[in-house]
């Protein structure tokens, strides 16, 4: 039978993510410390979708959010500065009123950036920059 303590590493393995690590997402151009910071970190299926599967917010004043126990794979980062808190991002129009970025820097031109544009791949921890824009 073998090793009973490797049998019960590997179906622990199976049952759940064994390399999993921290993202830390860490922002610039913040135009006020004002409201949260709210951070998601998702598959190439819910990206811009409100199901993605990590995320995160924290005071926009602390300029980070800490993902825990991300599995290693492909993401995008999308995130946007909540000035009112109101856990929307808000519009004017067809535009955002308030800032939002995606890792890599993704740019947004008649809508949101394509998923390539701003994939990542996560090997354990690792530290993700955005740059918030405001389009308004």
């Amino acid at each position: 039978m073998g090793n009973p303590t490797a049998w019960l590493a590997i179906a622990a393995c199976a049952a759940t993510p064994c390399f999993a690590g921290d993202v830390r997402v860490t922002v610039s151009n913040l135009r006020s410390d004002a409201g949260l910071l709210r951070v998601a970190l998702c598959s190439e299926e819910n990206f811009t979708r409100p199901t993605c599967q990590f995320t995160g917010a924290r005071p926009a004043s602390e300029r980070m959010v800490v993902l825990r126990g991300v599995p290693d794979g492909v993401y995008a980062v999308q995130a946007f500065h909540d000035e009112d808190g109101d856990g929307d991002l808000d519009r004017r129009g067809f535009r955002p009123s308030e800032g939002l970025g995606f890792s890599r820097d993704a740019p947004m031109r008649r809508g949101p950036p394509r998923f390539g544009d701003a994939a990542i791949r996560v090997n354990g921890d690792g530290t993700v920059p955005i740059t918030i824009r405001y389009y308004q």
